[in-house]
Formats: C-alpha cells, structure tokens, sequence
C-alpha cells in the first residue's frame, strides 16, 4: 500500500507516551479531542490515519503530538483486543454503536487497558465528554458505564489451549485470518514474534538529501530544528530519529531532507542505477523512491516518474522541487497497459507494485482491519500484469526491481518465481552491486526481504531481476 509514510512521534516508546499522557490529563482535552476526531474519520470514512496525522500535528505541542499519535495508532492497533472486552460490558452489539460512541469507547479503554500510566478517571472523564459534545448527555451515561464496568472488572482473554488462533488474534489484536495465514507462512513462534512487533511503534527514518550537503553538514541542521539523531542507518543517507521529524522548520523548506522508512530506502539502493542513468519508475506516487533515485544517479541523469494517479504526479514533483532535484520528469501511466517507454530501451527500471501493505501494519494498523484473504489475491495478480509490463521496455542486459511493502508470499516470491518461469531471458541477480550492506537481508534466492521482528524495518520484498544480454 503506497501512501506517504507520516508517522509523527512514533519512534517514542510506549512509556514516554505514557508519560505524556499523564502530563496532559488537565491541559490536553483539545489534543484529546483531535485524536477523538482522527480516530472518528478512519472508522467512518476509511480515512487514513497517518495522512491525518501529518495534517493536524504541527499546531500542537511536541508533547501533544506524541500524545495524538500514541492515542490514535494505539487505539486503532489494539482495536481487536478493545472491542473483545467492550462486547463483554456493552449490553448492546458494538455493530449497533454509533461510530462516534465507538471511538470514545476504544479510546477510553485503550488508556484505561493499554496506557496503564493513564489514571483510569481520567481516561474516563475524557470519553464521557468527547461523547457529550458530539453525541449528547444521554449517550455519555453509556459510555461512563461501560468504561467503569471494565475498570471493575477485566475480561478474560479466551483460553489458549482450548483455541490458540482466537487466542493469538485477541492477545495480539490481529484479525483471524490473518493469524491462521501468518502461521501458515512463517510457524507459530514466527508468526506470534512478527504480530508482537506489528504492535510497537515504527521508528521515524529520514533520508538526507546528500545533493545538498553531506551527513556531517546536514545532521545538526536538523538538531536546530529540534530533531535528534539516535541511530545512523545502513546508507550514508539514512538517520533514525528519536522523537519526531519536524515538517515546519528550516531544514524541511531547504530541502535537507525526505521522509521515507529504510527499508524503502533498501529498494532504490538494490536497483543500484550508475551515474547519469536514465531510470523508470513505473508506479512512482508518491515519490520517495523517484527522489531518491535522483539522488543516486546524480544530475546528469534522468528518472522518469510514472504514475496513474494525478494527485500522485503532484506530489513527486512538489517532492522533487522542494529537494531541488530538476533530474525527475512525470508522465501519466497505468502500469497494468503499455507503458509510454519504446519496448527494450530501458536500462534500469524500478516497479514497487501497489499491494496489501501487510509489512506496514505499524505504521499503518487500519490495514489489519480493512484486509480480507481475497485482497491477497487480487493484489498478487495486478502485480503479475505489472511485472510483464514494466518487463517489456527492459533493455537486454538491463535491470529491474520488483519490490512490494508485503510480507504475504502470494505477491513476492511467487510473482518473481512465475514470471522467471514464463520468462527465460530474465534471471534473479543473486550478487546485486550493493550486497555487501544488504547481504542479511538476501535469501538463498537473492530475495531482499525485511521484517519488524528481525531487523527493526518495514517488513518489504524485493528482487533484482537482469535480462540476459541477446546471443551473438
């Protein structure tokens, strides 16, 4: 699922956001209230909780940031969990509750169980008047009720003897399905290690725009915007924040830097395009791969930016702009059709394919719920039709990446092994140019993969794929 990555604090630990809370139960109704709000448009819109996040944020306090974003992605993460205990103390179905009761009942509950600095009154106290202002006195003496009930008196989580997938789905707050195809894929401990990391914050990464200025030079240029590095990442252009990117300051209008997870960083660095290169990027909304390609092979080459969506196209070259590169250029294509390239001229071309986004749910945790089995499916056979476009205006001797942010295998080994199958002129490249930083990332098959609970990133897939060069 490709969307911009936005994630406002969420490299604080739990405990610090705690903390914050509890900093904030006098003075932090209008944060409280925003994320009521937030958490309000993702059930009953199917808005997206990170594009919200990054909308709202900058007119609150860093303590209040971190405060918005524990209560939103918290309470949306834990949902599963929530909503079993809340079944057992509302006497009405959740089904029959109004969207707006339900996220004041999540959100209380998730303070109340989750957040255990939180003190419960308070926790309390805020829901029963976020309901007053939006719904009315009679619905608050619901949810006052059903929130002291479970202070009372805790639900059980159901035995894990007697079914341990039900077990596993609430403990973990991960839908049935879900837990039963994990399993299926990775083993039980792999699966129960993959969903427990699901659940904790993803950390903010940053890609330093090296074009203007080296590591040395730009990093404290962020610390006077108030951001602190804690980790350098496997690429010079790569820092780990603690604490939140600040989108408002300086170093953000200069154009220091990009917002983009590493484990996207990884894909641009496997297609490893030489200097002053002309590369495609078939499915490039909304950017971060494209710019950082531009980064990579300097201002004597070319990337072309393709994308179906117009607002997509927007947004690369606002990217694109900002970070001062003049090297991207953006066309309108659906990568399921022809592409607007001449067939076989292309040298390196990049396809991070729309998917299930199943190696986001950190950063993303509405996904869990918007998912079901056939999305699986579907995704995997739109991404076949891609792959043999993005194929056709491959240059023999060329190079392609087919990289997806999923952990399913149904869209990434066994789309690459289909199409090498169908496709003899296209092998794996096992020794990519940059295998040294990613060699504990490629498989016995020269898959690059990733996962929360191995290496600390998003959970991607990725193969670079060579066509052979036509017989003399």
């Amino acid at each position: 699922m490709k969307r911009g990555h936005i994630r406002p604090a969420l490299a604080d630990s739990a405990r610090q956001a705690s903390t914050a809370c509890v900093a904030g139960v006098g003075e932090g109704l209008a944060a409280r209230r925003t994320a009521f709000q937030i958490l309000l448009r993702v059930e009953r819109d199917h808005a997206f909780a990170d594009i919200l996040l990054g909308r709202q944020l900058h007119a609150f306090s860093p303590n209040d940031r971190r405060l918005i974003t524990q209560l939103v992605l918290g309470t949306i993460t834990w949902r599963g969990r929530l909503d079993f205990e809340l079944s057992h103390h509302s006497k009405r179905p959740l089904e029959q509750v109004a969207p707006e009761v339900l996220a004041a009942l999540r959100m209380g509950l998730f303070q109340i169980r989750i957040l255990s600095r939180v003190p419960h009154y308070a926790a309390v106290d805020t829901a029963v008047r976020l309901t007053k202002e939006l719904v009315g006195e009679a619905v608050a003496g619901f949810v006052n009720a059903v929130l002291r009930k479970a202070i009372r008196t805790p639900a059980e989580l159901p035995s894990r003897s007697l079914n341990e997938v039900e077990y596993l789905a609430i403990a973990y707050s991960h839908p049935q399905w879900l837990v039963e195809r994990l399993i299926t894929w990775f083993g039980l401990p792999a699966a129960e290690s993959l969903m427990a990391a699901n659940n904790q914050p993803a950390p903010n990464a940053l890609r330093l725009n090296l074009a203007r200025g080296t590591p040395e030079a730009i990093v404290p240029q962020l610390a006077l915007d108030g951001m602190k590095v804690a980790l350098r990442g496997r690429f010079p252009e790569t820092v780990i924040l603690q604490g939140a990117p600040v989108l408002d300051g300086d170093a953000w209008r200069k154009g220091l830097f990009q917002l983009q997870a590493e484990g996207s960083q990884l894909v641009s660095r496997l297609l490893a395009p030489c200097a002053q290169a002309r590369v495609i990027d078939c499915a490039a909304a909304p950017g971060g791969k494209a710019t950082h390609l531009a980064q990579l092979i300097g201002p004597a080459g070319k990337v072309l930016a393709l994308d179906l969506n117009l607002s997509g196209l927007v947004r690369i070259r606002s990217a694109a702009r900002r970070l001062g590169y003049s090297n991207v250029s953006v066309a309108r294509a659906d990568a399921l059709l022809p592409l607007p390239v001449r067939p076989g001229s292309a040298r390196f071309v990049l396809l991070d394919a729309p998917c299930t986004g199943l190696g986001t749910l950190r950063e993303h945790p509405e996904i869990r719920w918007r998912l079901s089995e056939s999305h699986i499916e579907r995704m995997a056979s739109m991404q076949r039709q891609m792959l043999q476009q993005a194929a056709a205006i491959v240059a023999a001797g060329g190079v392609l990446v087919y990289a997806v942010c999923s952990i399913a295998p149904e869209e990434g080994p066994n789309v690459i092994r289909d199409f090498v199958a169908s496709n003899a002129d296209f092998e794996v490249d096992r020794m990519p140019p940059a295998a040294e930083q990613l060699k504990s990332m490629l498989d016995g098959d020269g898959y690059m993969r990733t996962r929360p609970d191995i290496d600390g990133l998003d959970g991607f897939f990725a193969a670079r794929l060579k066509r052979r060069k036509a017989a003399a």
